[in-house]
């Protein structure tokens, strides 16, 4: 039986929040927005273990936050870009790791059926990626901001998380975009950098991931 574990990234320093503490600690309905996240992937039956990326300040806060989350494997520290966290904590992983899902800690909203669908999805797969179709109109613009192209937009998708994995395939390619010095913005396009094809899973619009205040005051758990 093949084994899936989380990684939840939450190392980020929230300077787009604007508030006094990092936004993953920052209380929803009396209960930091971590543990909102850490809570759904305990709760799942498909998840084995748990290992959370945190900033190195911020480890024993983090470990008091999670005390309660028994599938909680370590409490690791983060690196210069989230790419860098990601990398540490996929390296916390069991060795016995068929599959990994990375998340967002704060994108407190994923539900229970659209962890367990990209599980099985990644297991025929092997890179998937949860998200939603655009609803907007999108324009490719100069850095002027004229647009010179109007993609079709039944072909675009608003990509979210977790995004799941054969571990070794990710470990591979967080270890292949170090070494030639690229940077991305989501693990997808890690293993697109390998040739990887990448299958999108349909998620759900209320997985939204909390960044700004406006976010906050528009969310409920």
């Amino acid at each position: 039986m093949s084994k899936t574990g989380a990684v939840i990234v939450a190392a980020g320093t929230g300077k787009r929040m604007g508030a006094d503490i990092p936004k993953q600690f920052i209380l929803l309905n009396d209960k930091p927005i971590l543990l909102h996240t850490a809570e759904k992937f305990e709760r799942c039956s498909g998840i084995s273990e748990i290992v959370v990326v945190t900033g190195k300040d911020n480890i024993s806060l983090t470990e008091d936050i999670l005390k309660n989350i028994k599938k909680l494997k370590a409490v690791v520290p983060g690196g210069a870009a989230r790419q860098d966290s990601v990398y540490n904590g996929l390296q916390a992983l069991s060795p016995d790791t068929d599959y990994v899902l990375i998340q967002d800690g704060v994108r407190p909203f994923t539900e229970n059926k659209d962890i367990l669908k990209i599980i099985k999805e990644v297991k025929l797969y092997k890179a998937c990626v949860m998200g939603v179709r655009t609803k907007d109109t999108i324009k490719i613009c100069t850095p002027e901001g004229f647009v010179t192209d109007t993609p079709q937009r039944a072909l675009l998708w608003n990509a979210q998380t977790p995004q799941a994995f054969e571990t070794a395939l990710i470990k591979e390619a967080y270890k292949q975009i170090r070494e030639k010095g690229i940077s991305v913005t989501d693990d997808a396009m890690a293993a697109e950098y390998m040739g990887v094809r990448v299958k999108m899973t349909e998620g759900s619009y209320s997985n939204i991931k909390i960044t700004t205040p406006e976010d906050l005051r528009s969310v409920k758990i």
